[in-house]
């Protein structure tokens, strides 16, 4: 598709021609009072729910009803090991090694966990690098992280009120440049212990450059760990080809594992077997074989496992299985093709219209971001969210003053889009 347009006839027959185009009828998608389905433009905030997820979460009920503790090792599929049936379809997504990856607890908890290993500030090399409008967790959670080291080790140990770092985008840009980032790196290196970007900027929808900031940090001596809340099911990663050192994401964005979903990590090979690193434990770490013995010598899994602490929610690893099945049979490579196609055509919507009341301040190669399009409106912002809602168009809302719209390419389509911009437009001649 290397021409677009707005017309009706286009988007009909880019719809028809989408080799994706099935895996629509695998969602659910919410209805309006008047049952006609919604423009779901919001799988930034929370994906769909699988049509199949019900049987999935239903099979672990059953085997609950009918086992009760038995179902550890009689479920259909036993509980013990049921997160092992995610590790090859998470491996794919992130483009790890199967032993590289797990599926845990939250984001934010995975990411203190995480930094008990990675993040170990000393008197040269303390300070964190992070993006100075990354998501509020993430800065509630570095610097509690930098104020925790600094309380146990001392005042004198680092000081805390200069620990941290954030980059920002050069004066009137909304972009943070790579070579920027690469710039302060190089200059101020040697006394960074982290660098902590996003893999994809929440608020701008900017994908950074992950392989480009790692190289940058490793240069320099510096541990490099991601946020993906924002990449995974949305991007075309390579963790493990990357070097990247760690990594942390949610899974009920793009990857549709509900709402609250249990979160996923990644933790480079090269540090897998690394005993000395500092690490937080549980029984759930503990080697397999024997887990049961319940003694109290603790012998690691030689995998990302071993940062587990306790059994996972097998109710909530069920339905992420059902999303990853689906990823599984569509393909991260196919969907990121759709994904540029569809993002591509609602900026080619939007810019058509030439509104001087919105600007998109995500960047328009399509490398440097994924399927989110963050529009800026200089003027009544709110309000129009609020007609968007009203009209049926689901998207979100940030402040002080950008609409998220994100078309997903697994369930949203090209019709979809030309009626978003309609909306939004209030151009009735779209309809």
């Amino acid at each position: 598709m290397k021409e677009y347009s707005s017309d009706k006839q286009f988007a009909a027959e880019a719809d028809e021609n989408d080799p994706l185009k099935n895996f629509r009828e695998k969602f659910l998608i919410p209805v309006r009072p008047d049952g006609e389905k919604v423009i779901y433009l919001a799988g930034n905030s929370l994906g769909l729910q699988p049509k199949s997820l019900r049987s999935y979460v239903e099979q672990e009920l059953k085997d609950w009803e009918t086992l009760g503790v038995e179902g550890h090792v009689h479920a259909k599929n036993p509980w013990l090991p049921y997160h092992e049936l995610l590790t090859d379809k998470t491996a794919k997504i992130t483009g790890a090694k199967p032993e590289e990856v797990i599926n845990m607890n939250s984001l934010t908890s995975n990411l203190h966990f995480l930094f008990i290993s990675f993040y170990r500030p000393d008197k040269k090399r303390y300070k964190i690098l992070i993006e100075s409008n990354a998501f509020p967790s993430d800065h509630y959670a570095v610097q509690s992280q930098i104020n925790f080291h600094s309380m146990i080790a001392g005042t004198d140990c680092f000081d805390a009120g200069n620990a941290l770092i954030e980059m920002k985008p050069r004066k009137g840009e909304d972009r943070i440049r790579t070579e920027d980032i690469e710039d302060l790196i190089e200059k101020d290196g040697e006394s960074i212990a982290l660098v902590w970007f996003a893999g994809v900027n929440y608020y701008s929808g900017q994908a950074f450059d992950i392989e480009r900031i790692t190289k940058a940090a490793h240069k320099k001596g510096c541990t490099a760990g991601f946020d993906l809340a924002h990449s995974a099911g949305n991007m075309l990663l390579k963790l493990h080809e990357w070097n990247v050192d760690f990594a942390v994401w949610c899974n009920y964005k793009y990857l549709n594992g509900g709402p609250g979903a249990i979160g996923g990590a990644f933790v480079h090979e090269k540090h897998l077997r690394d005993n000395t690193l500092p690490k937080f434990l549980g029984w759930w770490g503990h080697d397999k074989k024997t887990r049961f013995l319940m003694d109290h010598r603790y012998i690691p899994i030689p995998t990302a496992e071993s940062w587990q602490l306790s059994n996972p929610p097998i109710l909530q690893l069920a339905a992420l299985n059902a999303s990853l099945d689906i990823f599984e049979e569509a393909g991260m490579e196919n969907l990121r093709i759709k994904s540029e196609k569809l993002t591509a055509y609602l900026e080619f919507l939007l810019k058509e219209k030439n509104d001087n009341n919105i600007e998109i301040i995500t960047p328009s190669e399509k490398n440097e971001r994924g399927c989110q399009l963050s529009l800026r409106l200089r003027s009544g912002g709110r309000d129009t969210y609020n007609r968007l809602i009203g009209e049926g168009v689901i998207c979100d809302w940030r402040e002080p003053d950008v609409i998220r719209v994100a078309p997903v390419p697994l369930y949203n389509t090209f019709e979809e889009v030309r009626n978003f911009s309609g909306i939004l437009h209030g151009d009735k001649l779209y309809f």
